[in-house]
């Protein structure tokens, strides 16, 4: 295979540039240099991608080297405090006060509170599995870092693709919602603030200025400082908790049980299938695992921050949910404001300023929270070059990447300008399921394998079952998609538990976590798997295209340079710890 010039000089192996815009801070590898270069690293694409689908990144190098290509260091100023405000401001916003009227009334009933348990277990089993990721790997790539090193570069890329397609359009979708709040907390209709523009298409044509300006406005509190954002999203948070508390109990007072009956009007498959949807209200938790990096203690802050995070939104979601549905009937809810309406409806018109104001607060801190996030996740996917190193650049004033959180905002802006919530919520719940099952799988392969330390013979019957649970969870969610009937059931589901039993009881355990490690492995990530896969047999067939549609382009991409770019930056890094050996003997 063939290798590429090493240019590295310094005393790391790291290439260090000042900020600027040429090429070379966009396009800085070996096989960029010249056309005649690209060339040659186009026909070596079939040699290049059998060695990323075979390499699986190093901790040290996840911790130590990526972290070099930032040039400065993010500020590490956060404890569990501020990692559980993060986790709450990062979702509860647009799915509990928007979805929730959508799926009571279209698919659950006032079952919707079954179908936000169903979510929130599935949601919570993925937490454990970030959280033990999170402290052995407290790196700002999030759950793209964790899957470089369990299940290499290949698999952490398409996922990475999809990770910020989901938190680009989902601060979109966001952003637009916060204008329709916005505009009832003004006492208007939620379009009377969008431009309507009759040559754009059909539900593309109400531009939306106020949201690119709330994009701007958020953008400079997350470049200023994480400190900062994280007392602004606490303070916000506080006040929105105490918003839900005012509709709970003034909801609960104007009560009547009589509107629970039905239960479940459209039976165990619309429960799901609101589940499927509702999981985009949980879409955001996962932001606060990027960071780990600036966490002062991330082995005791970041399970506390995380799972305290997770149960209180759970609770809330759900008593939220049962509160709408004690005071109207699921029939006569509101699709578009759901608690606003309800509250007029039962003659508290005033009501609907304060729940427009909890919205408002709410949608408020999942954006800030989101930019954060993302931001950091580019951020590590440029430190290995699968994009290009300029968005890895850490401001050494801030401790912040300004670059990156610039860059995904301005994006964000963009689509929300154009887009609106309805047609993007599917799409965001099929990513986010996908990189949590991921990082389940993940995490079964951390606990059972290492290199040149499991036997051969323990590496096949891993990877037979986790095929089989893989293969059994995908055919239950096909079946379920596919069938109203339940035999099939009676095949898929016992293969999937004797082969999480066999996976338990045959192969050893090849690595303890050092610190905190998930309970029950491996029943609870394997469970974590068949949730997200049954929940994503409950979601419609044009979300699926749309997400292959994606996935095709991020191929594209990966094929024509990040391959390339990312197999240089590794090539180089090699060849650099190689002189570094033999120097030191």
């Amino acid at each position: 295979m063939e290798q590429p010039n090493s240019n590295a000089g310094d005393d790391q192996g790291i290439r260090r540039r000042s900020c600027g815009c040429t090429k070379e801070d966009f396009l800085p590898e070996e096989s960029f240099k010249s056309w005649g270069n690209y060339t040659k690293a186009l026909k070596a694409t079939p040699a290049r991608l059998l060695d990323r689908l075979m390499a699986r990144s190093a901790e040290h190098t996840e911790l130590v080297e990526m972290k070099a290509q930032s040039q400065h260091e993010m500020k590490k100023s956060l404890t569990w405090w501020d990692l559980m405000w993060f986790g709450v401001g990062a979702v509860i916003g647009a799915g509990i006060f928007v979805l929730t009227g959508l799926e009571t009334r279209r698919h659950a009933g006032p079952a919707v509170v079954l179908s936000y348990i169903i979510s929130g277990v599935s949601a919570m089993l993925s937490v454990f599995c970030y959280t033990e990721f999170a402290i052995e790997i407290p790196a700002a790539g999030g759950s793209f870092a964790y899957l470089r090193v369990e299940l290499g570069d290949f698999v952490a890329f398409v996922a990475a693709g999809n990770i910020l397609l989901e938190y680009v359009i989902g601060g979109a979708a966001v952003a637009r919602s916060w204008t329709s709040y916005f505009a009832t907390l003004c006492n208007h209709q939620p379009n009377d603030f969008r431009i309507h523009v009759s040559v754009l298409a059909e539900n593309y044509n109400r531009l939306d200025p106020i949201a690119v300006v709330l994009s701007i406005v958020i953008c400079g509190f997350a470049v200023a400082s994480t400190k900062g954002s994280s007392r602004l999203n606490y303070v916000a948070s506080i006040l929105h908790i105490t918003v839900i508390v005012f509709i709970i109990i003034a909801g609960l007072t104007k009560a009547n049980p009589k509107n629970l009956t039905p239960f479940a009007p459209f039976g165990p498959r619309g429960i799901f299938v609101a589940s499927a949807v509702l999981f985009f209200s949980y879409v955001g938790f996962d932001a606060v695992s990027t960071l780990a990096e600036e966490t002062k203690n991330p082995s005791r802050d970041i399970p506390i921050g995380l799972v305290a995070s997770m149960v209180i939104i759970t609770l809330a979601y759900c008593i939220l949910a049962a509160t709408l549905c004690l005071m109207q009937p699921y029939q006569k809810i509101d699709e578009d404001a759901p608690f606003a309406m309800a509250f007029e409806a039962v003659g508290w018109g005033w009501a609907k300023y304060i729940v427009a104001l909890g919205a408002i607060k709410g949608m408020t801190t999942v954006l800030l929270v989101s930019a954060v996030g993302q931001a950091r996740y580019l951020t590590h996917i440029a430190r290995t070059h699968m994009v290009s190193p300029w968005f890895a650049k850490v401001n050494e004033r801030t401790g912040t990447p300004v670059n990156a959180t610039a860059s995904m905002l301005a994006a964000t802006a963009l689509i929300a300008f154009f887009t609106p919530l309805e047609i993007i919520s599917n799409l965001l719940s099929i990513s986010t399921l996908f990189i949590f099952m991921l990082v389940a799988v993940a995490l079964i392969v951390r606990r059972y394998y290492v290199s040149s330390e499991t036997t051969s013979s323990n590496r096949k019957k891993l990877i037979i079952y986790l095929v089989l649970i893989m293969g059994s969870s995908t055919a239950t969610a096909v079946y379920w998609a596919t069938s109203d009937e339940w035999i099939g059931f009676a095949v898929t589901t016992p293969i999937w538990f004797l082969s999480t039993l066999a996976l338990w009881i045959s192969v050893p355990q090849a690595k303890k976590p050092r610190v905190w490690g998930v309970p029950l492995v491996p029943w609870v990530p394997s469970i974590s798997i068949a949730i997200n896969f049954f929940l994503l047999g409950s979601i419609d067939a044009a979300s699926f295209e749309r997400f292959a549609i994606w996935t095709g382009i991020l191929l594209v991409y990966y094929f024509l340079l990040g391959l390339h770019a990312s197999y240089d930056t590794a090539m180089e890094s090699k060849i650099q710890a190689a002189e570094e050996s033999n120097s030191s003997v």
